[in-house]
C-alpha cells in the first residue's frame, strides 16, 4: 500500500479496533490499513498460519504486531471472550469490523436443516454478539463505530449460495436497528457491501473464465475490484470524519448494473 497516496484519519491512532476474520483476504487488508494508520488492533481467525504470516509481513515493514487469537467465530462465548481478551490489552473496543464469512457455494434443493444453521451460524450470528459485547465499553468511552460486512449479493439474486445471501440480507436489517438502538450511546452502526472483490480464495476457487467476464460485463468499471479497495471505505467509516453518518448501506461494487 502506498501509505502517501491516500488520506490519513489521525482519530485512528491508538484506537482500540477489533476485527473478525481478519487473517486473509478483506480481513488481512483492514488489518493492515489499520495498523497502518497507528490504531491497536486484534483480530480473530481459524487460520493460524495466515494469521503468521499477516503479522511477520507487518512486523518486517517495522509495525507493531497486531493482537490475534484463533478462535471459531460460531462458538459466542470463545468470540466474546477474545473481545474482552482484546479490551483487556488495548483498551475498550472503539471499532468493531464484523468481517468474518463464509461464502461457500450451494444449492436450495440440497439444503439441509443443519447446514442452513451453519450458514447462520457463520454469517450472521456473530455480528449480533459480537456488537453485544463491544457495546458496553463503546458507551463508557462516549461512542464507537461498528462495521458490519454485507455483500451485494442478496440485491443482483445470486442464485447459488441462497444461505449466505439470506444472512447478508440479515445484516442489513441488523445494521439499521442497532443503529437506532445505540444511536443515543454515540455508538454508530453501518453495513459495507461488496461486489465481486478479487480475493486470493476467489481467484482459487471461482476465477474462471466465464465468471470473469460475467462479472465485467455487469460492473460499470472494467476492472476488479481489490482488498484495499474496501478496507480504505472501512477506514473512513471507524474514523471520526464519519461521524455524523450511521444506519447506512455503503456499496462498494464498481457499479454492478
Amino acid at each position: 500500500m502506498n501509505k502517501d497516496r491516500y488520506a490519513r484519519y489521525p482519530s485512528l491512532a491508538d484506537r482500540s479496533v477489533f476485527v473478525t476474520g481478519g487473517a486473509s483476504g478483506i480481513g488481512a487488508s483492514l488489518v493492515a490499513h489499520l495498523v497502518q494508520a497507528g490504531a491497536r488492533v486484534a483480530y480473530v481467525d481459524l487460520d493460524e498460519a495466515a494469521a503468521a504470516g499477516l503479522n511477520q509481513a507487518l512486523t518486517q515493514a517495522g509495525l507493531p504486531e497486531p493482537w490475534f487469537r484463533r478462535i471459531d467465530i460460531t462458538q459466542t462465548n470463545a468470540l466474546q471472550e477474545a473481545i474482552l481478551s482484546a479490551a483487556g490489552a488495548h483498551g475498550p473496543i472503539r471499532v468493531l469490523i464484523n468481517n468474518a464469512a463464509s461464502n461457500d457455494r450451494h444449492d436450495v434443493e440440497d439444503l439441509t436443516l443443519a447446514y442452513w444453521q451453519d450458514r447462520l451460524a457463520v454469517n450472521l450470528t456473530p455480528h449480533v454478539f459480537a456488537a453485544q459485547a463491544v457495546a458496553p465499553g463503546m458507551k463508557a468511552a462516549g461512542g464507537g463505530s461498528i462495521i458490519n460486512m454485507g455483500s451485494i449479493t442478496w440485491m443482483i439474486g445470486q442464485a447459488d449460495m441462497p444461505g449466505y445471501s439470506a444472512a447478508k440480507a440479515a445484516i442489513t436489517g441488523l445494521t439499521r436497528a442497532l443503529a437506532r438502538r445505540w444511536g443515543p450511546d454515540g455508538i454508530r452502526v453501518n453495513c459495507l457491501m461488496p461486489g465481486a472483490v478479487l480475493t486470493d480464495r476467489q481467484r482459487r476457487l471461482w476465477l474462471t473464465p466465464a465468471y470473469e467476464a460475467e462479472v465485467l460485463s455487469r460492473q460499470c468499471l472494467k476492472r476488479h475490484l481489490l482488498p484495499e479497495e474496501v478496507a480504505r471505505l472501512a477506514l473512513f467509516l471507524a474514523a471520526d470524519d464519519s461521524s455524523a453518518m450511521t444506519g447506512q448501506n455503503y456499496i462498494i461494487d464498481g457499479g454492478w448494473v
